[in-house]
């Protein structure tokens, strides 16, 4: 199935995808507030998470050079997040790296620690299947070196090793592990010697693709590719191309499918068809004057914030695209609350004291419009809802839950001839239980109820219920 949002300015035919986004999508965001030493504290935070529509958190664990397994200090905290996440319904992710590029995993020894470390993690957690391996590795800040003295290109290659070696210790763990690589950033000059050395995700994807093939490995390296789809800034609307055509943003999923497929089709590794995980998202909006004591230092100009009004609108619009592109499995917004350093991210819905923002609301609709399916029109997207009923002929009632957004027809029919007597329609969220009244004096007869559901936005084929006849004396 080849879906595109309406009004897409490219549409490019894809191979089909191993997952669909639409209403199975995982929303979520990625926030370290939940990884507290205290249970009670870890839960409050995961409350808040629930509250703002998230269904998922991404936390980070940090390996340290000769470390084979977190620990006592971090499997507290650990046992905290798992723990309050159970609690609350929360999918949890975590993004196993390194503190920067000064502890790079390059060495033999430092790839086998790390990926030991990996599996540690996986083997004390069996709920955690999602496991993200390394983050922004084309960027100098995470990875270095990013070019050989020749100039060509040293980052990809090197962590092509770290994540195939964490693959096979993952995976040694348990099949069920989804190993996550990438974690790309959406950014990079291509040029060494700039004193910010970068790569582009284009030139790195490329670069890994070739350091795969060169390597003869018969099995895959990762199950999801992870990608962090931010605009050149944040008074730029997720719907605009970023300004050079080497970097990438959300409206370049053609190109960012395209460039999986041409690094691993034809290998054991998939690529067209590779889930994609948008694991950071962010848009910072202005702090108000009330607000201000909350923070510190001062917002890098490069950032340009924008209104929290502004801020929801644009988090609503990242959701319809990632919503109508195929092999895209989820959206982890960065962060839920802001950081207090201005220098860092103010691109939560929560401020740093924990009261909700403005933008909070409606991004929170947004949320539930996405499970819902009717975040935006997809082209070539058909849902079919699967509706829950229960008839009563003694109230003439129906009551009804969708698993999807519905529209709905009820009907109170008279048999054998199948003439309405009475009809009402509606339209009811996911999982809202809705109670349907047909209630009036009816003539002696026979008579049967009916409800048919279809979805609101994405049309699929139209799905009828009907109670068993009933005698009316």
């Amino acid at each position: 199935m080849r879906w595109g949002l309406l009004g897409a300015l490219v549409v490019l035919a894809l191979a089909p995808a191993a997952q669909a986004g639409g209403p199975t999508l995982t929303l979520g965001t990625a926030e370290d507030i939940v990884r507290s030493s205290s249970l009670v504290e870890a839960k409050a935070q995961m409350t808040l998470l629930q509250l703002a529509g998230f269904r998922a958190v991404r936390v980070t664990s940090i390996w340290k050079p000769g470390e084979l397994a977190p620990g006592p200090a971090e499997r507290k905290v650990l046992d905290n997040v798992v723990a309050a996440a159970e609690l609350s319904g929360i999918r949890v992710y975590v993004s196993v790296f390194h503190a920067g590029s000064r502890t790079t995993p390059l060495a033999p020894e430092d790839r086998a620690q790390f990926a030991s470390y990996a599996a540690g993690l996986a083997r004390a957690y069996p709920s955690v299947r999602d496991v993200i391996v390394g983050n922004e590795p084309n960027l100098n800040r995470f990875w270095l070196p990013q070019y050989a003295a020749d100039g060509s290109g040293a980052s990809a290659p090197a962590y092509l090793s770290l994540l195939a070696e964490t693959y096979d210790a993952l995976k040694a763990v348990s099949p069920d592990v989804r190993v996550i690589g990438g974690a790309l950033a959406p950014r990079g000059v291509d040029r060494p010697g700039t004193g910010r050395d970068t790569i582009s995700p284009t030139r790195f994807t490329r670069e890994l693709g070739v350091a795969y093939r060169a390597s003869g490995r018969p099995l895959p390296v990762m199950d999801v590719f992870a990608f962090h789809p931010y605009a050149d800034n944040s008074s730029r609307s997720p719907e605009l191309p970023p300004s050079d055509p080497d970097h990438l943003g959300l409206v370049d999923y053609p190109k960012l499918v395209a460039l999986l497929g041409e690094a691993f089709d034809g290998t054991a590794q998939a690529g067209s068809t590779l889930p994609i995980l948008y694991d950071e998202f962010g848009v910072e909006a202005t702090i108000p004057t009330e607000k201000a004591s909350l923070y510190s230092g001062t917002e890098p100009a490069t950032t340009r914030p924008v209104t929290e009004a502004t801020q929801a609108a644009y988090y609503r619009r990242a959701l319809q695209l990632a919503f109508c592109q195929p092999n895209v499995t989820g959206m982890l917004l960065f962060h839920s609350h802001d950081e207090t350093a201005l220098s860092a991210w103010q691109s939560g819905l929560y401020y740093a004291d924990g009261s909700p923002k403005s933008s909070l609301a409606p991004v929170r609709d947004a949320l539930a419009a996405t499970r819902g399916g009717s975040i935006g029109r997809c082209e070539g997207l058909a849902l079919r809802i699967k509706p829950r009923t229960a008839f009563s002929a003694r109230t003439l009632g129906i009551a009804l839950r969708c698993d999807l957004d519905c529209v709905y027809r009820a009907r109170l029919v008279k048999l054998p001839a199948g003439t309405t007597t009475a009809a009402t329609s509606g339209r009811a969220k996911a999982d809202a239980r809705v109670a349907i009244s047909l209630r009036r004096k009816l003539r002696p007869g026979l008579y049967r109820l009916s409800v048919s559901v279809t979805h609101p936005v994405n049309r699929g084929e139209p799905v009828l219920r009907e109670s068993a006849p009933f005698r009316v004396r």
